[in-house]
């Protein structure tokens, strides 16, 4: 019996106690698995992980991909495309739902265009000259302009037409539009390079690149349980110095900093393939021009995979790469099987036509896909991986857990899932995202180690091993670095042990 242990002290030694008995008594099937951190929001670019890159955009509440939602002053009625597009604009509801909302692009994915005379329609598969517009404002009442000068106007038959005579003031209601922002939720590559202009952007990205990930981030992570990173890439990287606008080049050297940083700690780098052509899967980390996913087309599959052989070609002899993620996450709503089975069966050959080693990573479809259907399809002899993603997140699901229950759930669904998959016959298992966060509000520090802990200990069973979300962040639990600076994740403690015999039977390395 403990004397003046409060119950709680002792449930938590146990824990640990447990935990570390694993690690030792684990060490010939785990001492060379990977245990990496991914580098987001690095060279892919989301806002949330630093949003202080956003800040001196100006109008930054109308980035690319802003849905909004424009009221006739003169009609008093909303701008719609019938049936979401394919046909001319109409300026006749009363109230506005998924018709009246544009991103300039609309609900059916068609482009507005002024390319039909005076009439704007909704026809557009594809943007250029007439569906380039200038938006001048005043706070939330617009004047809507095209390339040629001419103003958008409706008209008393409830047409919208590029044909006001002159440059409306702000009491000319035919021309007037009052604007309503429903979402803003892009803050991706793509909005933060367009946004500034390719003057401004250059600055920003250049500063973002050389210092938000250093050399000292790599020997912190080297001396606190990690053997290697999971570094995502933009597809613009294949094309650096000068990658088509508005993406920014200098990522290629950023890449190349991390593999010299990478051999003078000890670490070992995953090439992740995180953007594609066209978006693959409609959010900012896969750099979307507007939450469309454009990337299932066989110009953009084709352009993929020359980014794929890019990759590879160049990283193949180098000591460092430890394997090549052909795509990260994509939609599972957007992406038929079919199509990324053969883009992954391609870039696997692509892969093992520069090295018969490195490993060939496979992401799951995102959107309740099962990882099954990857084992089953048969995409490559040697060295390939799955990769999944755990989140107790990002599903309703996980709102009405508490802290036991959340600890259970990566016990009773998330270990059952692994040890199935360790035993098909196939590639190895990836954990290449999770997070010590959840939805539980207020939550002690002591839950928080039990958390992690409990996600270590499972996810430690991946046939592969697993890789945190993120280095750095923001949002400071899903900050490696602050968890283990502040003790909120027990990393070194827990694989310590398993890394000292790191290389007496080697697995991977």
């Amino acid at each position: 019996m403990a004397m003046g242990l409060p119950r709680a002290g002792l449930f938590v030694f146990g824990v640990l106690v447990s935990a570390f008995r694993l690690a030792h008594s684990s060490t010939d099937n785990n001492s060379s698995k990977v245990r990496a951190v991914n580098l987001g929001g690095w060279l892919v670019v989301e806002g949330w992980i630093k949003p202080s890159l956003f800040d001196g955009i100006p109008n930054r509440d109308m980035l690319d991909g802003t849905q909004v939602q424009l009221k006739s002053v003169g009609l008093q009625k909303y701008v719609s495309a019938g049936d979401g597009g394919g046909g001319n604009v109409t300026v006749d509801r009363d109230a506005a739902s998924s018709w009246e909302t544009f991103k300039f692009r609309c609900f059916n994915g068609q482009f507005l265009t002024a390319s039909d005379g005076d009439v704007i329609s909704a026809t557009a598969d594809s943007p250029g000259d007439p569906e380039t517009f200038y938006i001048e404002r005043n706070n939330t009442l617009l004047h809507i302009k095209l390339l040629n000068g001419s103003y958008l106007q409706v008209t008393d038959n409830n047409q919208l037409t590029s044909n006001y005579p002159s440059q409306p003031g702000w009491d000319d209601a035919m021309a007037t539009f009052e604007m309503t922002i429903v979402a803003n939720n892009l803050h991706g590559d793509y909005q933060l390079a367009n946004g500034y202009g390719p003057e401004k952007a250059k600055s920003v990205f250049e500063e973002h690149r050389k210092n938000f990930v250093s050399g000292s981030d790599f020997s912190f992570i080297s001396q606190n349980g990690i053997n290697a990173v999971r570094i995502p890439v933009g597809w613009w990287i294949a094309y650096d110095p000068d990658p088509p606008a508005p993406f920014i080049g200098g990522s290629l050297n950023a890449l190349d900093r991390a593999f010299h940083w990478a051999q003078i700690y000890g670490l070992k780098c995953i090439i992740d393939l995180h953007t594609a052509p066209g978006s693959q899967n409609g959010m900012e980390h896969s750099a979307s021009r507007d939450g469309s996913v454009d990337w299932p087309s066989e110009a953009n599959i084709q352009k993929t995979l020359d980014v794929i052989n890019f990759l590879a070609q160049r990283y193949a002899d180098n000591p460092c790469l430890l394997g090549i993620e052909l795509l990260n996450e994509p939609s599972a709503a957007a992406v038929p099987l079919d199509t990324l089975v053969s883009y992954y069966k391609t870039g696997y050959q692509i892969v093992r036509s520069y090295s018969d080693t490195a490993y060939v990573i496979f992401c799951q479809r995102i959107g309740n896909a099962d990882p099954m259907e990857l084992y089953q399809a048969y995409l490559g002899a040697t060295n390939t991986v799955v990769d999944l993603h755990y989140y107790n997140l990002f599903d309703p699901y996980f709102e009405k857990l508490n802290a036991t229950e959340n600890i259970q759930f990566i016990y009773k669904n998330r270990l059952p899932q692994v040890q199935s998959l360790n035993r098909a016959n196939g590639p190895l298992v990836f954990i290449g995202e999770w997070v010590n966060e959840w939805n539980v509000t207020n939550a002690s520090q002591v839950q928080y180690q039990l958390f992690g802990n409990a996600q270590l200990e499972v996810y430690g069973e991946a046939s592969f091993g697993w890789s945190y979300w993120t280095v750095k962040c923001n949002s400071v639990h899903w900050d490696y670095e602050w968890n283990i600076r502040n003790r909120y994740l027990l990393g070194k403690m827990l694989i310590l042990p398993l890394l000292c015999c790191c290389f007496q039977h080697p697995i991977f390395f």
